[in-house]
């Protein structure tokens, strides 16, 4: 029966890894599903419950930074209320209209017209609009490297 749990945490980690970039797919707590059902699984002999819980905090924490580096980015680079404001709007418009594209798409969109709408020169408005694209990237490695040590652990368990 062991098998089977290891085969279901395998499956939700890969699906996991591919979340981290699809728009619809919670990639860092599909990946966490799975260690928590292999641990469950194997009555905690092979993942202890220290060890999911603090994934589970991870897990929290990648949530909130995969909404907040986008914005974190954008103030970074002196990014006004405006275009914080229009890069909030535009990363949820932006999946809804661009699909997987509006990830990227949507907080750049929005923040250079937030900046923009704010009175700020073409100029300014772009550089907010690449602090949104950095904070985008740092948050999808940050949850690439959160699901790649999650299956770490599952590979260490298995021995």
């Amino acid at each position: 029966m062991e098998v089977v749990f290891a085969i279901i945490c395998a499956v939700l980690i890969l699906i996991g890894l591919v979340g981290v970039i699809m728009p619809y797919l919670p990639g860092v707590p599909v990946a966490w599903l799975g260690l928590f059902i292999y641990a469950i699984g194997t009555d905690w002999e092979r993942l202890s419950v220290t060890t999911i819980v603090v994934f589970g905090a991870i897990t929290v924490l990648a949530l909130l930074v995969d909404f907040i580096a986008p914005l974190l980015g954008a103030k970074k680079y002196k990014a006004s209320k405006w275009g914080i404001i229009g890069a909030s709007i535009g990363l949820f418009l932006g999946i809804i209209i661009f699909q997987i594209w509006g990830i990227i798409l949507g907080p750049l969109l929005g923040a250079l017209i937030g900046e923009l709408i704010a009175g700020k020169s073409t100029d300014i408005a772009l550089k907010s609009a690449l602090g949104t694209f950095i904070g985008f990237i740092f948050g999808t490695l940050m949850k690439v490297v959160i699901v790649l040590v999650m299956a770490g652990f599952f590979v260490v368990s298995l021995f």
